[in-house]
């Protein structure tokens, strides 16, 4: 266990990648399985055993900070630290630094991830660098930035977006780190700057010590409404073995749900209508008579109307499917949208929001 460390995540971000579900929730707000995001980020630490987590935001947010509180209810203990402007990873730790007073871990807010954490710890304590970088591998590297190390897993060098002649590892920085405190005094105080390109290359220009710990554990980025999508099936593969209603529903005798499906308090499921997995279904929607969901990722309050076909799509809250519409293949629809009756929207589109909070 990590009892005496703290974590710093950087959630920061507009999530812009993500839009169209980032325009009206924050990223670390938008729903995973029916609960926010960072919830499950939360539950990796404390997993762990890291308990003090100071989470590092662009601005004040109500909705993050009502759900969230100090993070008593979740047994862990929050702390809020607020750029004034855009700060960078490393600059946004370096704001949060009076918070720090030993190796801490810093994790990107994007990211969900199986790594053996204890067992990172462990090697950092034995190697002793400035920092610990986690490393995942990846089938193109040429569109990320790559780390090489040695045989002992001393970093050699970053190359940012390799050709692909260039490529001489798979292995890329997987957004999570194991620091020592006198990391800090290489980042200037309000100041924009990313660990990526304006400390670790410095640091190992001056021969500072950087390891790389290598891990096939899961590993996934949601920074794109794709990706978004493949997490909640890749977790309900993995944690849902059958159907999992979270409160009270209506659901019609004659509704065929093919697990796995996770179905919010609320919900009204009507004649004929067949739910094939993997399938979220957020609290309060409404599937009318002999529609048909399929690998779709829907939110709260959604009306899906009779004959409707949903297949591997996200839709956000408060859509309204009307009878004999269809949403295909990668169409993502952000809030307060209508689908009118009859339409079929081609595979990949994007809505966004017909309304801002």
């Amino acid at each position: 266990m990590l009892a005496v460390m703290k974590a710093v995540i950087l959630i920061g971000g507009e999530g812009t990648r993500l839009r169209p579900l980032t325009c009206n929730t924050p990223k670390a707000m938008v729903p995973v399985l029916n609960r926010p995001f960072l919830e499950h980020v939360i539950g990796y630490f404390k997993k762990h055993g890291v308990v003090d987590i100071i989470l590092t935001v662009r601005q004040q947010s109500p909705q993050l900070q009502d759900y969230f509180g100090d993070g008593g209810k979740f047994g862990v203990r929050l702390t809020y630290s607020v750029e004034d402007f855009p700060l960078g990873t490393a600059g946004a730790v370096k704001k949060a630094e009076r918070f720090l007073d030993g190796p801490f871990v810093v994790f990107n807010g994007d990211v969900v991830t199986g790594l053996d954490l204890t067992a990172m710890l462990s090697f950092h304590r034995q190697k002793k660098p400035v920092a610990t970088i986690a490393l995942t591998p990846v089938e193109d590297p040429t569109i990320y930035g790559v780390v090489e190390t040695d045989e002992e897993g001393r970093v050699r060098r970053f190359t940012e977006k390799p050709k692909r002649d260039e490529v001489t590892t798979n292995m890329i920085n997987a957004g999570l780190y194991i620091v020592e405190p006198r990391l800090l005094d290489h980042i200037a105080a309000n100041t924009s700057f990313s660990f990526e390109h304006d400390v670790f290359p410095p640091l190992l220009e001056k021969g500072q010590a950087i390891y790389g710990f290598p891990t096939e554990a899961y590993w996934i980025d949601i920074g794109t409404p794709e990706k978004y999508r493949r997490l909640n099936h890749d977790l309900l593969l993995c944690e849902v073995k059958e159907v999992n209603f979270e409160g009270e529903s209506d659901v019609h005798p004659s509704a065929r749900i093919s697990p796995p499906v996770v179905i919010g308090t609320g919900c009204s499921i009507g004649k004929g209508v067949v739910v094939k997995g993997p399938v979220v279904i957020g609290p309060g929607c409404r599937i009318g008579p002999g529609a048909a969901v399929e690998g779709a990722v829907l939110w709260q309050n959604c009306e899906i109307g009779s004959r409707a076909k949903l297949r591997n799509c996200v839709i956000a809250s408060e859509c309204g499917i009307e009878p004999q519409s269809e949403v295909g293949d990668n169409c993502v629809l952000g809030d307060n949208v209508t689908v009118a009756r009859g339409v079929r929207l081609p595979e990949s589109l994007m809505v966004w929001p017909t309304r801002y909070k």
